[in-house]
């Protein structure tokens, strides 16, 4: 009994190692229920068993699971598994440059020793999800990695970025989160030179040597924490080349159903301000008629003037009638 006690203990602790980078004696000590030596000599097993895992003396001391000559077995719980396994088999898809071929070996080997239970859930995930294949630039799998251990350590990034009209600018950010979307991966960070939040490509990324800046305590994330409607947005405006704003006689509640992006403002109980844009005022004005309420442009003189026009070409429509 007392080994099985021991060898539960043994896999409780290297779950916490393997989930936090850094514990201290006394934490872990109180999560497992036993004394700081018990502790100690648990580290050493799991050393001799090939984890590597370090320790710091002193009061800020503590422990962490470090890398080692090879890799040592992985803890999962099978939540993990499913999500690990599904990952796999998208990014045998393509992504991230590279990492096909790659993915579909690590994949072979998981689902090797995968439960049975588990693996029919994954291979009805991969049956019945249609992945829609892009031509988006691959990115570097040690990229995302090292921006994935920045964000999780609240360690500054130093890179040079390349701007969607080619600029080339160098940026000091905190990384906070990576996000995929519509087949590209995103960096959302405070950018500390300009004292704000930006999104940045990742393809558009070069990490510079040494790329790790400063640590950094995590700020409030930009729009109320919705970080894929934050990127969205930024996507539907970056390349506007009209941006406009209009007073819809509505209320706001109304217009949420709006596609993802759009900003609405509510003005009062029958009224709302709504921002959207694009390269061309016709096509705004059109898209504006469609949405069915009254409305009044406040900017940009180009919109309104456009707005009039197609008014007079509607109205000469029916003028006979």
């Amino acid at each position: 009994m007392a080994m099985l006690e021991t060898s539960a203990r043994l896999l409780k602790l290297l779950s916490l190692l393997q989930a936090h980078r850094d514990w201290s004696g006394p934490e872990l000590s109180t999560r497992l229920g036993v004394s700081t030596r018990t502790i100690r000599n648990d580290v050493e097993r799991l050393r001799s068993l090939g984890y590597p895992v370090h320790a710091t003396p002193g009061v800020a001391g503590g422990y962490r699971l470090g890398a080692g000559a090879a890799l040592p077995p992985l803890l999962l719980d099978d939540e993990e598994a499913v999500a690990v396994a599904v990952g796999l088999g998208r990014a045998a898809g393509g992504g991230v440059e590279g990492i096909e071929e790659t993915s579909v070996r690590a994949l072979a080997k998981l689902e090797q020793v995968l439960p049975s239970r588990l693996r029919r859930r994954v291979s009805a995930l991969n049956a019945y999800t249609v992945q829609i294949p892009g031509n988006a630039p691959s990115v570097p799998p040690e990229v995302l990695t090292t921006i994935a251990n920045a964000a999780r350590d609240h360690e500054g990034l130093r890179f040079d970025y390349t701007g969607h009209e080619g600029e080339a600018s160098v940026r000091n950010v905190e990384p906070h989160r990576l996000v995929h979307r519509r087949g590209r991966w995103y960096l959302v960070g405070y950018d500390v030179d300009r004292d704000g939040w930006r999104t940045f490509r990742v393809d558009r990324v070069r990490l510079r040597t040494p790329s790790s800046g400063p640590r950094f305590t995590p700020r409030e994330l930009p729009g109320d924490g919705d970080l894929v409607a934050y990127v969205e947005k930024g996507l539907n405006t970056a390349m506007w080349r009209y941006r406009a704003t209009v007073l819809l006689h509505a209320p706001a509640e109304r217009m949420r159903e709006l596609p993802l992006g759009l900003e609405v403002e509510p003005v009062d109980e029958g009224t709302c301000l709504l921002k959207l844009g694009g390269d061309d005022v016709n096509g705004i004005a059109v898209w504006i008629g469609f949405i069915g309420v009254d409305f009044e442009v406040l900017d940009p003189p180009e919109l309104a003037e456009h707005v009039l026009r197609l008014s007079e070409r509607y109205r000469r429509a029916v003028s006979d009638r």
